[in-house]
């Protein structure tokens, strides 16, 4: 597998990745991940470089945009185990991650928009599926924590226009 790298004097040149760059690139994901949403040039190392292959790859979009829908049907549907129960010994419960369904409903046009980027054939820059994938990860962000004050419409339009430079 090649990937473009910028070189000593700013060139891009290809380069082959070697297993340990894709190993580093899974260990590092959530930093690399941090990374390219923040701007981060793939080129500038061979380890972004094999995490950027990773989030832009069909499979990989087409679950984090699986997970957007998810969330959406979540949101609009009623809870179906009600509010919290106390644990009982020996009974195995389904994870239970609380949505903030308030928010996610007023967001849910900007949201499916999201899905659809993610599923429109073609390249898409990696720094949008990273931002949609910090969105999705992040429990203390807003489509989860309810004492989160990030904008979920301004990470949403942000992630939008990334997704279509």
């Amino acid at each position: 597998m090649h990937v473009l790298l910028d070189d000593d004097l700013g060139r891009l040149t290809v380069r082959g990745l070697r297993p340990w760059h894709r190993m580093l690139a899974r260990g590092l994901a959530a930093r690399l991940d941090r990374q390219l949403a923040n701007g981060a040039r793939p080129e500038a190392s061979a380890i972004l470089a094999a995490r950027a292959m990773f989030l832009t790859s069909v499979g990989f979009r087409r679950a984090l945009a699986a997970s957007l829908q998810r969330i959406l049907a979540a949101s609009a549907s009623p809870s179906p185990d009600g509010p919290p129960r106390p644990p009982t010994i020996g009974v195995a419960r389904r994870p239970h991650v609380p949505l903030r369904r308030d928010r996610i409903a007023g967001s849910a046009a900007g949201l499916a928009g999201l899905a659809g980027f993610l599923t429109d054939q073609g390249p898409v820059p990696a720094q949008g599926v990273a931002m949609v994938s910090q969105l999705l990860t992040d429990g203390g962000g807003p489509l989860y924590r309810v004492g989160s004050r990030d904008d979920l419409n301004a990470i949403i339009e942000q992630a939008s226009q990334a997704l279509i430079k």
